[in-house]
């Protein structure tokens, strides 16, 4: 894998790292501010799915060593 394509998936990974926080966030103020359970529920799904990718790019990142 080029330098290049290391540093877009890092990019990458850090944008998906902060959008993750920010859900983070977004969800516990709805909790705090008792938001339809629903909602709530719509975007811990958004959430997963963030974390999903960015345990594919985690993966895409450190090298598979055989031992």
């Amino acid at each position: 894998m080029s330098d290049q394509d290391q540093t877009e998936i890092r990019l990458e990974f850090a944008k998906l790292k902060q959008e993750h926080a920010d859900f983070d966030a977004a969800i516990n103020a709805m909790i705090a501010m008792a938001c339809d359970p629903l909602q709530i529920q719509r975007m811990k799904k958004k959430k997963l799915v963030i974390k999903d990718r960015l345990a594919k790019l985690e993966d895409r990142m450190i090298p598979d060593i055989i031992a």
